[in-house]
């Protein structure tokens, strides 16, 4: 059969089915090699959520994997589905997720707070994209709040990494060498200079995170900091069948009161996860414009949709405390790169975004890969936090324009940190009331003004010890 071609300058062949536009490899789209190696490492991102699933749910390791699995099988559903995004978890909300479920002994208690959980957010995915409120409900929140909530998961992402007990402090050497490599690829301006004059710059940034992941590992394993890998040969076995004790069709389904519980943190995700959507869209506008040969479609309320079926599956088959997100940021970043540069480096933004996840779920079956890279898991999830946390607090700072916000922000931003979702949002909407907000009369007189206290510093000659 011959994979379906695309005529200049408009939408890649699809299959419709309903809202849905299906794409499969071979037959829609081309295999791409440099997804098949970034995923073929990368995979251990999702690997990473094993510890956690240890400690908060209290699963053995062989259930935990199987849990991946299962959110290896939701990673593949929305480039199968019609989204040209490579999806993820809501990373950022991790840490106010944890901070629920952490009122909750692990085990059955843990499990059932996080189906409940799991069941709010997917409620509201599915409400607000089948009736298409989700931008509207957005618009409603200050930009003041918004900052608040990308500050206060930013710091509780950073400060779980680096206080006293945590990983920082178990691997110092592995972790900061790590995060130093990662955080310089992506983001520097400098290493950017470099990519623009050389290309062996330019063929370590297309791999994203996995340098900085790769150095970590190795140093992790040559100062000791983790223990050496006892690789095995042959296939894993995730635990299905043992599974199933663990499970809300076992446990229980939660209660009412669970489910009130856990509005405020539902809330706080799914505004993560929209700015997640609007980063996802921003990444494929940079570069749809330089591919004049594929007309790249977003649909926000589809988005809405298949999110909405992945964090429904969690909450049946396996509650995930990184729940199910819209965007892996630092590998969409990295295939939108790529795709820029022409059909000959990449055919379409689906066969990159499709291929990684395939792969990525083939090498959880492999065992030499998975047993491989067991001992380092952490460091696999605390990069990801770290890298979540900075670009949480960078994206926010950008959100607000004036000293008064940014006070409403912080305040909110460590109240969130500190005491969870309620009172973070409780915080940022008092204090929003009492000392951001302005009547509408006052807005109208005051229109097209500075500002009240902009955030910028007037520079002086003086400044220098200039005259």
């Amino acid at each position: 059969m011959a994979r379906a071609e695309r005529k200049y300058g408009e939408v890649h062949p699809y299959w419709a089915a309903g809202p849905f536009k299906i794409r499969l490899p071979f037959i829609h789209y081309r295999w791409e090699m440099a997804e098949t190696i970034q995923a073929l490492i990368m995979f251990v991102v999702a690997m990473a959520m094993i510890p956690l699933l240890e400690k908060y749910l209290g699963l053995p390791y062989d259930v935990a994997l199987a849990y991946v699995v299962v959110c290896g099988i939701g990673f593949m559903l929305p480039n199968l589905l019609g989204s040209p995004f490579v999806p993820g978890w809501i990373t950022p909300a991790i840490p106010v997720v944890l901070l629920f479920i952490g009122q909750f002994e692990p085990g059955p208690e843990a499990i059932k707070a996080l189906v409940g959980l799991q069941l709010v957010v997917t409620f509201i995915f599915f409400f607000l994209g089948i009736t298409r409120l989700g931008t509207k409900l957005i618009n409603l929140f200050p930009s003041s709040m918004k900052a608040g909530i990308l500050l206060g998961a930013g710091i509780a992402a950073i400060t779980g990494e680096i206080s006293e007990g945590g990983r920082l402090a178990n691997t110092p050497i592995s972790l900061m060498l790590g995060f130093a490599v990662t955080g310089y690829v992506l983001f520097s301006l400098s290493f950017r200079d470099l990519i623009e004059k050389h290309r062996w710059a330019k063929i370590i940034s297309s791999y994203g995170m996995v340098p900085g992941t790769l150095v970590a590992m190795g140093i992790g394993w040559i100062v000791g900091e983790y223990q050496m890998p006892d690789i095995q040969f042959g296939l894993s076995t995730p635990a299905f069948a043992e599974m199933w004790n663990y499970l809300p069709f076992s446990i229980g389904f939660p209660g009412i009161e669970i489910l009130w519980m856990a509005i405020p943190t539902a809330i706080i995700a799914y505004i993560i996860a929209f700015g997640d959507i609007i980063v996802g869209q921003s990444l494929l506008d940079r570069v749809d414009h330089l591919r004049p040969d594929e007309k790249i479609e977003v649909d926000v309320d589809q988005v809405h949709i298949i999110t909405g079926i992945r964090n429904l599956m969690h909450s049946l088959f396996a509650p995930y405390p990184g729940l199910a997100g819209p965007l892996f940021t630092g590998a969409m970043a990295t295939i939108a790169e790529r795709y820029r540069y022409g059909r000959g480096a990449m055919d379409t933004i689906y066969s990159g975004a499709g291929v990684f996840w395939i792969v990525a779920f083939i090498a959880l079956f492999m065992l030499p890969l998975v047993t491989l890279f067991k001992p380092v898991l952490p460091i696999a999830l605390s990069i990801t936090l770290l890298i979540t946390g900075y670009l949480c607090i960078s994206v926010a700072v950008e959100q607000v324009d004036n000293a008064t916000s940014m006070g409403v922000a912080g305040t909110m931003g460590v109240a969130l940190a500190v005491y969870g979702a309620a009172w973070g949002l409780g915080v940022g909407l008092a204090l929003y009331l009492l000392i951001e907000k302005r009547s509408k009369k006052a807005l109208i007189e005051h229109a097209g003004e500075e500002p009240e206290e902009p955030i910028h510093i007037v520079e002086k000659a003086s400044d220098y010890g200039n005259a």
